[in-house]
C-alpha cells in the first residue's frame, strides 16, 4: 500500500500532539511514578518510529535535518526491549526532542500539499 507522505506525517504530527499534552502539566518525578503516563507516551513513540518506516525514501532525502535512523530505531529499542526502556530517555524526548520534530514536520507537510496541488 502506498500511502501519501503528507497523510503519514498529518499521523506523526498527530501523534506528537498527543504526546506534547500527555506531558505538557508534569515533572520528571511525576511521569516517572506514572506508569499510565509512561505506557501511552512510550506507545505514541512507537507510532511515530513505525510511521517513520512508511516515509518514502525521496522524502526522507529532501529532509536530513529529521533524524529518521534515530527515530525508526527509537521505535523498536521500546517495542523490542521491554525491561531495559530508559524513562530518562523517553521524558527528554517527550519534552525536548518532539517540540523540534513537530516543528519540522509541519514544514514537509505544508511543502507536500503544495506539490500535491501542483499535479
Amino acid at each position: 500500500m502506498n500511502i501519501p507522505g503528507a497523510k503519514i506525517l498529518k499521523s506523526k504530527e498527530f501523534t506528537e500532539k498527543i504526546i506534547i499534552e500527555f506531558t505538557k502539566d508534569i515533572d520528571f518525578k511525576t511521569f516517572i511514578n506514572k506508569r499510565l503516563i509512561q505506557s501511552a507516551v512510550i506507545r505514541e513513540l512507537e507510532i511515530i518510529g513505525e510511521a517513520t518506516k512508511n516515509i518514502s525514501v525521496d522524502i526522507r532525502k529532501h529532509s536530513k535535518d529529521i533524524p529518521w535512523k534515530k527515530l525508526a530505531g527509537m521505535r523498536d529499542k521500546l517495542s523490542h526491549r521491554y525491561f531495559t526502556v530508559d524513562l530518562e530517555e523517553v521524558w527528554n524526548t517527550s519534552k525536548n526532542d518532539i517540540q523540534i520534530l513537530k516543528k519540522r514536520i509541519e514544514k514537509i507537510i505544508n511543502y507536500l500539499e503544495l506539490e500535491e496541488k501542483k499535479d
